[in-house]
């Protein structure tokens, strides 16, 4: 089976996930991650751009740490590592939410 590489919880770095979830659509995902109890494959989301734009998208997100990929069948299946964050950087993630649904309201 492939497999995809993920930082382990102590190498995630701050300036990665800032920068991260700085573009707005890394945001969005990030923020449609927190509320599904279940992972989500990449084409459950509607993104505002093209695929190959999103699969980027996608790749920086799991690279900086926020999100963990995981292949099942022929498709990648996404999840927030919230949990992970939470460890590393105590109430980033939330804070981050908070900020984007006040900007949403």
């Amino acid at each position: 089976m492939r497999r995809l590489n993920h930082p382990n919880t102590p190498d995630i770095q701050l300036d990665a996930v800032l920068a991260a979830l700085s573009d707005p659509i890394r945001r969005l995902i990030a923020c449609r991650l927190s509320h599904c109890e279940d992972n989500q494959a990449c084409l459950t989301f509607e993104l505002p751009v093209s695929k190959s734009t999103a699969s980027h998208h996608f790749r920086v997100l799991r690279e900086a740490g926020v999100i963990r990929q995981e292949y099942e069948g022929t498709s990648i299946m996404n999840s927030l590592r919230s949990e992970d964050l939470e460890q590393r950087f105590p109430g980033l993630l939330q804070a981050v939410f908070d900020a984007q649904h006040a900007a949403e309201a």
